[in-house]
């Protein structure tokens, strides 16, 4: 019974968790002359693909839009080149240029540039994998408990539920995750109230991507809740991070 209560008072106070992944998607930005089909054959997918993804009904896109896309991001190393990368990948130094409107050949360590048609390279033993449909409920959670926050706060709590994935505590999936029930108590309460089932805005489906990425504000929570929240059981656990109205813990 002990058990039971604190799981409820946690779904009544309002958390989350999830896993650092590995990029297997980044964004790119719209440029003169461009089109959903230019884009889709250069990222190696399909316009219906690029669509569904960014929530866009029509075929219509303007110059400066952000679109999310399958695609490898790749970090720049010591004594990399364009010519060198392009080469390590197999893909058209042409192809690396137009997928980072990059026409220069000045890269610096760290960088990240985006390798257009490369979508499974694992570059972390912490990669989840995700369907379009877990990103689209990822981006619902995070509008539902979110909506009212920064980005940053909307990240942490996508990268809750990551941290949730690649824990063996948890559900192995992002839809198992927010649907997993302990004891009979839902842990999210948007799942248990109907709210997910509202439409995302776009910035919960770019943070929901972005803690896809790899990003985690969080720093490792695997639960979060509301500073309003008056459950101690949630307050003794060790804090990492509290950004806007949300305290994250693990």
């Amino acid at each position: 019974m002990k058990r039971i209560k604190k799981i409820l008072v946690i779904t009544l106070c309002f958390l989350l968790s999830f896993p650092a992944a590995a990029a297997n998607a980044a964004d790119y930005t719209v440029v003169a002359n461009d089109s959903l089909f230019k884009i889709s054959q250069l990222f190696n997918t399909s316009v219906d693909t690029l669509k569904q993804d960014n929530y866009i009904s029509s075929n219509t896109i303007n110059p400066g839009q952000v679109l999310y896309v399958p695609s490898h991001v790749y970090t720049v190393k010591s004594g990399d080149t364009i010519y060198l990368i392009a080469t390590r990948y197999k893909i058209p130094v042409a192809s690396l240029r137009k997928a980072n409107n990059k026409w220069d050949d000045k890269i610096i360590i760290g960088q990240k540039l985006v390798i257009p048609g490369v979508q499974q390279v694992k570059t972390s033993d912490n990669v989840i994998s995700y369907t379009s449909s877990d990103v689209d409920l990822l981006a619902r959670l995070i509008e539902a408990e979110a909506g009212g926050e920064s980005l940053q706060a909307k990240i942490a709590v996508g990268a809750v539920v990551v941290n949730r994935v690649q824990s063996k505590q948890w559900a192995s999936t992002i839809t198992g995750v927010i649907n997993q029930k302990i004891d009979g108590y839902y842990q999210f309460t948007p799942v248990k109230n109907g709210t997910i089932r509202n439409t995302a805005s776009s910035a919960s489906v770019k943070a929901a991507w972005t803690a896809l990425y790899g990003a985690d504000p969080s720093n490792g929570a695997i639960y979060y809740f509301d500073q309003t929240c008056t459950n101690q059981w949630l307050w003794s656990k060790p804090q990492t991070a509290q950004i806007g109205h949300l305290v994250f813990v693990k």
